[in-house]
């Protein structure tokens, strides 16, 4: 049992969860436009996911720290080197067009982790973009969407029509969402000049404005040109199951609430898809 919680905390803690979550919602978005199964992209995902979110979490760590990194931390150091050089192969196979928008995509990631607003002009302690007041919902959710349903529509040639932009309205309210028991969770270790939504609104009104983010995330599905009886019970289930997390979420959840069970919602997803479909 010992060896099974080392695994599962190293599985979380080098980003290979949240990174097969990313994966799932750019499949799902392959699936409903029926775009075809892209190994080169949903890898590229994969690896650029887990490079991207163990630099977000590990640079500073990493940087002023290095010489005394723990065995387990030196080890998502090595993992993350090797992705990174997947990450660079995968890279080089998809479209021209796909590329442009993901030096985009890191860049943000860069500026979000490393330090570079002047301080006259800075809230915060730290100068990166995850820190400025409000803000990091917000540009987590635009990153993911970018990624989730623009770059399979993109790389696969095809049109961003309307469909395409309503759904990208859902991936980024499904998103927000799904930050919202992490920002409970965080309450009490937030500085408070981060202005996070339970800092300004309080946990029960964040609970209330989940749920109307999920009403918005499932009517919206009515509204496109192509609605599939599946899809709609599908998404049902997805928002109830979502809800039911965001409902229950408290400053003092259990370690693996957020970490495992919220952030695998997307995979749930996804199989919810296989399953039905």
């Amino acid at each position: 049992m010992k060896i099974f919680k080392q695994l599962l905390n190293f599985y979380i803690n080098s980003s290979f969860h949240v990174a097969f979550a990313v994966v799932a919602l750019t499949w799902i978005t392959l699936l409903e436009f029926h775009l075809g199964f892209d190994r080169n992209l949903l890898t590229f995902v994969f690896f650029a996911s887990v490079t991207g979110y163990n630099f977000v979490k590990y640079f500073g760590i990493a940087r002023f720290h290095h010489r005394s990194l723990s065995n387990w931390l030196k080890t998502i150091q090595i993992v993350s080197f090797f992705c990174f050089v997947f990450m660079c192969y995968y890279v080089l196979k998809l479209k021209l067009e796909t590329l442009v928008f993901i030096v985009g995509f890191g860049v943000v990631t860069f500026f979000y982790a490393v330090p570079f607003i002047p301080k006259r002009l800075y809230l915060d302690s730290k100068q990166n973009l995850r820190n400025i007041g409000g803000l990091k919902v917000y540009l987590i959710a635009l990153v993911w969407t970018g990624v989730t349903v623009f770059l399979p529509v993109i790389n696969n040639n095809y049109g961003i029509e309307y469909d395409v932009i309503l759904t990208a309205i859902q991936r980024w309210i499904f998103i927000i969402v799904l930050m919202l028991p992490f920002e409970i969770r965080d309450l009490s270790y937030d500085s408070l000049k981060l202005a996070t939504i339970p800092q300004k609104i309080g946990v029960e009104q964040t609970k209330i404005m989940g749920m109307v983010l999920l009403g918005t995330f499932y009517t919206i599905e009515f509204f496109k040109d192509s609605i599939a009886s599946g899809n709609l019970l599908i998404m049902f289930l997805i928002s109830a199951i979502t809800l039911f997390f965001v409902k229950y979420a408290d400053v003092n959840q259990g370690r693996y609430y957020c970490s495992f069970w919220v952030e695998g919602l997307p995979i749930l997803w996804f199989l919810l898809l296989l399953i039905f479909n």
